[in-house]
């Protein structure tokens, strides 16, 4: 029996919010993890969790570029979030830019690498790296477009990078989540 939905902007939100769980022995048995498809669905889906007759908890993780879609959905269902101060105490959390680039800072370029090499990717890295348009950008940049550059990187690369934390690096939403998640 779902105990807690958890709504999530894609898959590699949810591959993250898996690798965390499982390092932390967390039984997601009665947890629905729900790939929203993008955070502009996250009204829709509170509507039908709204109308739904089930007792559960409702979390979520978004990015700090999109919490105006997470406040006016919660408006639209009764849950009046002032601002995004207000999310947490919603259940929801939010990443600066996004997951992928609170990971990365979490772990270190360096570690990223390490990842990315142990994955098999160090070559195609690599030539990201080389094209004209990210030669001069940061490495954590380059890392961060490196992520989401092809069809299921994104999901395996949140996945892996979150699987690599130490339990005291995760990134603060993250951690808040699971926290909570663990706390039903």
């Amino acid at each position: 029996m779902t105990r807690t939905v958890v709504l999530l902007e894609g898959v590699s939100d949810i591959a993250a919010v898996q690798s965390v769980a499982r390092a932390r022995e967390l039984d997601l048995a009665d947890v629905r993890l729900v790939d929203l498809g993008g955070i502009t669905n996250v009204q829709r889906e509170l509507r039908e969790l709204q109308r739904a007759t089930a007792d559960f908890d409702i979390l979520g993780l978004c990015d700090a570029p999109e919490v105006r879609f997470v406040e006016r959905a919660l408006h639209a269902v009764g849950r009046p979030a002032r601002d995004e101060s207000d999310l947490a105490a919603y259940g929801f959390f939010v990443c600066r830019v996004d997951l992928e680039d609170e990971l990365i800072r979490a772990l270190g370029t360096d570690r990223v690498i390490e990842v990315i090499a142990r994955l098999g990717l160090a070559t195609k890295l690599a030539t990201l790296r080389q094209q004209p348009a990210w030669q001069d950008r940061p490495l954590a940049d380059q890392l961060h477009r490196f992520c989401g550059v092809a069809s299921g990187r994104k999901e395996l690369l949140a996945g892996a990078l979150a699987e690599a934390l130490d339990p005291e690096r995760v990134p603060a939403p993250l951690a808040a989540l699971i926290d909570r998640i663990a706390r039903r």
